[in-house]
């Protein structure tokens, strides 16, 4: 069953909150009328209940039931960290 909910893969842009990420999903669509092709970015919040994701980390984030207005998304796994500068 939770295989078959949409996953997205992104990354995090913001952990400021306390459980929630912000997660930055880009796609690649072709422009309805000149055809070019245009780079969508699109920004989710998610369920982190661990705090384990932070900002620069690229996620895999799974769609569930709503848990606040905003999110109805939580974080499956952390697929790459971020480097430490």
């Amino acid at each position: 069953m939770r295989e078959r909910r949409k996953a997205l893969v992104g990354t995090v842009v913001s952990d400021k909150m306390e459980k929630t990420v912000v997660v930055s999903v880009s796609r690649s669509t072709r422009h309805p009328l000149y055809g070019k092709v245009v780079n969508v970015n699109q920004k989710y919040k998610a369920h982190n209940e661990e705090n384990n994701a932070k900002a620069g980390d690229v996620v895999r984030i799974r769609e569930c039931r709503p848990i606040s207005k905003e999110k109805k998304f939580f974080v499956e796994e952390v697929l790459e960290r971020a480097t430490v500068v």
